[in-house]
């Protein structure tokens, strides 16, 4: 997806300001998840920040407390003491200064939108009230986030235009947007895994959350959907890229999906599809979506080891 956007920017000035208020926080860091949970944006409260928010890209799969977070949702805290254990290359970087370390992740419409980090210069307790407000924190500035991504254009909308890790091979599909192209979505992605030599209970579930997440795209996209797989390193990611919602549909009090007219949009298009996101999450490693002005990214990661 490239740098965050000024929007992000913003976001990023703000969070700092409120997790910098936590007693003992001598510095922040925030990752936001990018490329599909393939990589993170990170970012720390000790560089220049006064005009641009400085970013660099982290692999997602980095062995680092933020890192393994972000990964599984489950907040990591304790002591670096503590932590050597675990983590021992990480503890190693950390300054004289730095006692304890607390990861938690950001998150959103019930997902993680990335995660953020303290550096305590103090022992801290971590205990039930403090772990439950750092969760707080995560849940309010997740909300803030997704809602300022709202606003932003992306300047690359094809999955193919976005970089890809060496040594990966990449697939891409275009879907139109009609619920009959379901059925040749499916068609490429069993091509594609045959290809790959991807076979078995993991190409059956790929096939199915490709099939579920292009019938979300096809029904609330103006222009069809775009269908990505890339498989790297043992992990099979699958991406699917709408083109904007055209009358969004929202659940009606008896949980069926209802039509709600084009001035009134839901707040979250992945409402529209609640049942066949929850099969999506159940049966991959991670998901996740990204939004922003011209349309929505959703992606899930399968485990091929």
């Amino acid at each position: 997806m490239g740098r965050p956007g000024a929007e992000t920017d913003e976001w990023v000035r703000s969070a700092f300001d409120v997790l910098s208020q936590s007693p003992a926080v001598q510095r922040v860091g925030l990752a936001l998840v990018e490329g599909g949970g393939r990589r993170l944006s990170f970012t720390a409260s000790d560089r220049d920040r006064r005009h641009v928010t400085d970013w660099c890209e982290l692999d997602a799969y980095a062995d680092v407390p933020l890192n393994n977070t972000v990964r599984t949702g489950r907040p990591i805290t304790g002591s670096l003491d503590r932590l050597a254990g675990r983590y021992a290359d990480f503890v190693s970087r950390q300054d004289a200064a730095t006692c304890a370390v607390a990861a938690v992740p950001l998150v959103a419409a019930g997902q993680i939108m990335g995660g953020f980090v303290l550096y305590f210069d103090a022992v801290q307790p971590f205990d039930v009230p403090q772990v439950a407000e750092l969760a707080r924190l995560g849940e309010e500035l997740g909300e803030r986030l997704r809602e300022g991504q709202k606003s932003r254009t992306l300047a690359h909308r094809s999955l193919a235009e976005e970089p890809m890790p060496d040594g990966a091979r990449v697939a891409t599909h275009r879907a139109a947007g009609d619920p009959r192209a379901v059925a040749g979505a499916r068609r490429f992605v069993q091509e594609a895994l045959d290809a790959w030599q991807v076979e078995g209970d993991a190409a059956d579930v790929a096939v199915l959350c490709v099939s579920e997440l292009v019938t979300n795209a096809v029904i609330h996209a103006v222009a069809g959907c775009e269908v990505r797989l890339v498989l790297h390193d043992d992990v099979l990611t699958l991406s699917v890229r709408d083109g904007g919602a055209a009358v969004p549909l929202t659940p009606s009090s008896s949980g069926e999906p209802t039509d709600r007219p084009s001035h009134q949009p839901s707040d979250d298009p992945l409402d529209a599809q609640g049942r066949g996101l929850q099969l999506v999450e159940m049966l991959t490693t991670r998901w996740g979506s990204e939004l922003d002005a011209d349309g929505m990214t959703v992606w899930c990661e399968l485990d091929l080891t």
